[in-house]
This record gives structure tokens, sequence and C-alpha cells, in this order.
């Protein structure tokens, strides 16, 4: 598996070696070892899985806070998404800035997304599962998030307004100026 940093460090993007031959492929798709090598040493406890029957579905912008605050492995395992997450750790150097990747079922990619970022994606495709591999359960009065269409944020989403598929929970989270500063950036000295 190749590991490349983003235009965000604390992000990544993991690449798997797929091996095929005439029946199909074969890929490791999770590696302990491996991640720690580049750098992720995050306990994983919880595999979520999503379907989106239309293209131009939005999900997001989602995170958990203190004490389930969750890192993320996102890989999609039928069709397209763009990945998009948002850095809300008040003293990063990259506050509310973002990083958009998309991800596919035929490459196998993985984001890697760090506590402390908003996550949200919309598929490129019908009939798109998506796979999450996060690192504390999910926990219903812990979850926050920013609005998917906050201007400020300037998210390059390839559906416009009134062309996304949007829940009404997500329509109503808060921009990121009112969100509250649940998340601070801890730099690592070397």
């Amino acid at each position: 598996m190749r590991c490349e940093t983003l235009a965000i460090p604390d992000a990544k993007l993991l690449v798997p070696n797929r091996h095929g031959d005439e029946r199909g492929y074969f890929v490791e798709s999770y590696n302990r070892n491996t991640l720690a090598a580049a750098g992720i040493t995050d306990d994983f406890v919880q595999d979520d899985e999503s379907l989106s029957t239309s293209a131009g579905t939005v999900r997001g912008m989602h995170c958990q806070i203190d004490p389930m605050q969750q890192a993320k492995l996102v890989r999609v395992l039928r069709g397209r998404i763009l990945d998009i997450i948002v850095d809300l750790r008040v003293g990063s150097p990259s506050f509310g800035r973002h990083v958009a990747v998309e991800l596919t079922a035929e490459k196998g990619e993985q984001l890697y997304v760090p506590r402390g970022f908003a996550h949200g994606f919309c598929t490129l495709t019908q009939e798109t599962v998506v796979f999450y591999k996060k690192t504390a359960f999910w926990n219903l009065d812990l979850e926050v998030g920013v609005r998917w269409n906050d201007p400020a944020l300037a998210l390059p989403w390839p559906v416009t307004e009134t062309e996304a598929i949007v829940s009404a929970k997500d329509r109503e989270l808060p921009l990121l100026a009112d969100l509250p500063q649940h998340f601070a950036f801890e730099q690592v000295s070397a």
C-alpha cells in the first residue's frame, strides 16, 4: 500500500496494491503495521457502510466531539465519490481549509480523515456504496458538523445546491463561523 500526503499533511491518501488475474483481483485493504509505518496509529473500533441510490447525493459535513472524536478510513466499495474533509482544529495552519479527492471502487483508494476534521462526500454514480472504518463509536449526542454549502468554505462540490440530494439534517448544520470551537490543534514538536 502506498501512502500519499495531501495538501493538509495530517490527511493521507492510501493507494492499495491490487493483484489481478483472470479471476479478478486481491487487495490488502487494511494492515495495522503498514498504516503505522505511514504514521497512522489509530485503533479502529467500528465499521459502517452507506448506500446512496442516486448520483448527486451529498452526505456531510460530519464529525464527533470529545470524548468520541473519530478518525476515519473511507473507501468506496461500489461507484465513485468526491470525498471532502475540512480542518476544524482551531489554531491549525490549515483551519477552515479543505482537501477533496475522488475515491473509486475500481482503484480502491482510501482517505484517512484525522480527528478534528469534518467529512462529507458527493456520489458521482448511482448505487454508490461507501465503507467507513472509525476510531470511536458513533454517538448522536456528540455528532456535529458544518453546512455542506457554506460559502466561506467554497467546497468544490460537483453539483449545484438545487441538484444536490441532501438530508434535512445536513441542510440545517451551522456555518463554520457559527460552529463552537470543539477542536484544538496540537502542534507536535520534533
